[in-house]
């Protein structure tokens, strides 16, 4: 049977239609399932990322040194506790400055222990490598400078130490020292040290118990607002303990919870860190 022009035309527009909203609906479908899947995927993704840098961060340091190597290993320095420039408190600097402590020698705790300071007006304005004074950024070699001349009884200034840690490649440069610098420069000057576990609080008493010195490198909180090394040189009778702090004579002064100690030490710190007992 014979269709005449206007039904034909008529159906095929009904056909064009209805070809249409299919293609339509199929199109909704698809943006749906986007909209669904989409943060799905992505947070799976952001857990795969973060996994990828937990597990390898080295790798990812490395892939990134290529796009913008000052600041990824200025970042890294920093998250591992190598920013003593600056890290020590603004009073420090106030408190400290323009003064000598040459003759100080601490005697309350279980040995006398020679105390130097890297704000003291003798060296403070001394450069430490190229990038940074003692004063600013002197914790390391001043602490050792305190360690070394207690132990050996010869004197050794930060100056000396400072100039030993730069020639033999413990100087982070733009921050501080690395925290190689401690067992290094104690096997040079001829003593001996070991880690001290930083979740045995019992094995820390005993150490400072028995004459040892041992320095810690902290983070952020009571003695730093980033990275800071300090002496731990002695424990009270009710288990306090006593410290030579390099950029603090009056927090030196004072005695510290222990568990202050332990909270506040740098976790993740190399080099056997972060307490280092010699002796």
């Amino acid at each position: 049977m014979a269709i005449d022009p206007l039904t034909a035309k008529l159906l095929a527009q009904a056909a064009a239609r209805a070809a249409a909203r299919a293609a339509t609906d199929e199109e909704s479908r698809r943006r749906t399932l986007i909209l669904i899947l989409a943060p799905i995927l992505g947070l799976l993704l952001l857990i795969a990322f973060i996994l990828y840098l937990i597990t390898s961060p080295f790798s990812v340091l490395s892939q990134w040194l290529v796009g913008d190597e000052v600041s990824v290993v200025e970042n890294f320095q920093k998250e591992y506790g190598y920013n003593q420039q600056l890290g020590i408190y603004e009073k420090d600097y106030i408190e400290g400055s323009g003064q000598s402590y040459e003759g100080v020698v601490f005697t309350d705790g279980g040995r006398e222990v020679i105390y130097y300071n890297q704000l003291d007006e003798r060296w403070a304005d001394t450069m430490y490598g190229t990038s940074g004074t003692i004063g600013e950024a002197g914790c390391g070699p001043t602490a050792m400078a305190i360690v070394t001349s207690t132990l050996t009884g010869t004197p050794h200034n930060p100056v000396e130490l400072s100039e030993w840690s730069v020639a033999n490649g413990h100087r982070c440069e733009g921050n501080g020292s690395y925290h190689s610098l401690i067992p290094a420069a104690a096997e040079a000057y001829g003593l001996s040290w070991e880690s001290v576990p930083p979740d045995d609080p019992q094995a820390m008493i005993d150490a400072l118990a028995d004459g040892k010195l041992v320095v810690a490198i902290m983070a952020k909180g009571h003695f730093t607002n980033s990275g800071h090394f300090i002496v731990l040189r002695g424990v009270t009778a009710e288990g306090k303990i006593l410290v030579a702090d390099p950029a603090s004579r009056k927090r030196s002064e004072q005695e510290w919870d222990l568990s202050i100690i332990l909270d506040e030490a740098r976790k993740g710190a190399a080099a056997g860190g972060p307490f280092w007992a010699i002796y």
